[in-house]
């Protein structure tokens, strides 16, 4: 299988987000789901960097928001999936089950210990 697209873990999570987002993903809204949805404890920092790589890849892309009292007049950047972002999403989506459906029966079969 060759793969046009290189995800890492944490970058597939952030992109997966944003798509889920749907034009309303910005760093704290991710940060929020990664750590109430997937209990994974992470800083606004890395997020922040996930989104820069994905942008520079050309998976994502950005727009400054109006500003808001809440956030004392400051603008927050809003992220989007492109269409290059949902190739790669599927690419590693595919990727991950031929993998699955590679594994033999009996590798399951037993309990987990």
């Amino acid at each position: 299988m060759t793969r046009k697209y290189q995800l890492g873990e944490f970058e597939e999570t952030v992109l997966l987000i944003v798509a889920v987002q749907h034009g309303q993903a910005y760093g704290m809204s991710i940060t929020n789901v990664i750590e109430a949805e997937l209990g994974r404890s992470v800083n606004m920092s890395s997020v922040h960097t996930a989104l820069y790589r994905l942008e520079e890849k050309g998976f994502v892309k950005s727009e400054m928001g109006g500003a808001s009292d809440q956030r004392g007049g400051r603008r927050k950047r809003i992220f989007s999936i492109t269409s290059t972002g949902k190739e790669a999403l599927i690419e590693a989506r595919d990727a991950r089950q031929y993998l699955w459906g590679q594994m033999p029966d009996f590798v399951f079969d037993n309990k987990i210990q």
